[in-house]
């Protein structure tokens, strides 16, 4: 007899928004984007010409992939964010340094798109976005997205596991860390412009996390393409970690036996370490970590360790509290 165990971040399926329901309201929205439209967000969208998804619309090649199935085993305890608000609330530097990017991320091409596998593997190996995605088991989950700013949203990423990327690449077995790397393009992207930041963009985890079944690679949102201000066509998404874990527009996964150096670690280690494992009780240097806004509600919320995920993670870093800080 199969027994499923409730995993500790779900609910129960009445208190989930049925995926018919959800994409019903995605089709409202489109039409209702025809007449005017109040929204709720009109603060952040005042500037906008036009809203993220019409602006995106028609330009990923991979559209005729989403939706895709949702997997049950990923669900939240608190209503997914909406979409306006996620799509516009962004952290991108490549872009510039205010939350208000969406519309510069749209110069960034999305194709073509080749992303590297190498460093220590059987076989280094070049890849096209669009013959890595027919590779892979794409997927839709719900996650956390918890920001170092003491920020946060619920998000259903599509993409898939990391971890099936792991198995195309056939790393050594002497291979300790995954190391990532966003692309390089001054003059597309003006933030990369700013020579007093450590570009690209790199990132990093151990085996161990980026084998974990939590880790991803988003490649979609909302049903849809993954919008470019979010990351597109290839972001991280690791839910017990702070957001500037989840690097964006990613073009190379080198594996090594040196652990990375992270971008915002060369900026300053002290505040951004390598380790950035959610703790409500770890302050940030400069602010409180016990609480965050959730985007879209009046409220600020407790935060939970590891982000709601600490069943789940927290063997990742038995023994090593008195070692190093992995809450920061």
């Amino acid at each position: 007899m199969l027994i499923r165990i409730k995993q500790g971040w779900e609910i129960p399926e009445s208190q989930v928004t049925p995926e018919s329901v959800f994409h019903d309201r995605r089709r409202l929205l489109k039409a209702a984007a025809a007449g005017p439209v109040l929204l709720g967000a009109a603060g952040l969208l005042a500037a906008c010409d036009d809203t993220p998804a019409q602006a995106a619309a028609g330009e990923d090649p991979s559209a005729k992939l989403y939706p895709v199935g949702r997997n049950p085993e990923y669900m939240l305890d608190r209503p997914i964010t909406d979409e306006s608000l996620a799509t516009t609330y962004n952290n991108y530097y490549e872009f510039g340094s205010s939350k208000n990017i969406w519309q510069k991320a749209q110069e960034l091409p999305i194709r073509p798109w080749t992303v590297a596998l190498d460093g220590m593997v059987e076989q280094p190996m070049e890849i096209g976005i669009d013959d890595l995605l027919a590779k892979m088991p794409l997927e839709e989950r719900v996650y956390r997205h918890r920001c170092v700013e003491a920020w946060s949203m619920a998000v259903p990423y599509s993409g898939f596991p990391l971890k099936a990327l792991i198995d195309l690449a056939k790393p050594l077995s002497s291979a300790k860390y995954v190391k990532m790397t966003t692309f390089q393009d001054p003059d597309t992207a003006g933030g990369q412009r700013a020579a007093w930041y450590p570009w690209p963009y790199v990132e990093g985890l151990t085996m161990a996390e980026a084998r974990h079944h939590l880790a991803f690679i988003a490649t979609g949102l909302y049903g849809k393409p993954i919008p470019k201000q979010n990351g597109a066509p290839l972001r991280l998404a690791v839910p017990w970690k702070y957001g500037f874990k989840h690097i964006k527009g990613i073009v190379r996964f080198e594996f090594t036996d040196e652990r990375p150096k992270s971008f915002w670690e060369v900026i300053q280690g002290s505040e951004y370490g390598f380790w950035a494992n959610v703790n409500p009780e770890v302050p940030h240097p400069r602010w409180s970590q016990a609480t965050e806004r959730v985007l879209g509600l009046n409220e600020r919320v407790p935060t939970l360790l590891y982000n709601g995920y600490a069943e789940y993670v927290a063997d990742l870093y038995k023994g090593m509290e008195d070692k190093e800080n992995i809450f920061m």
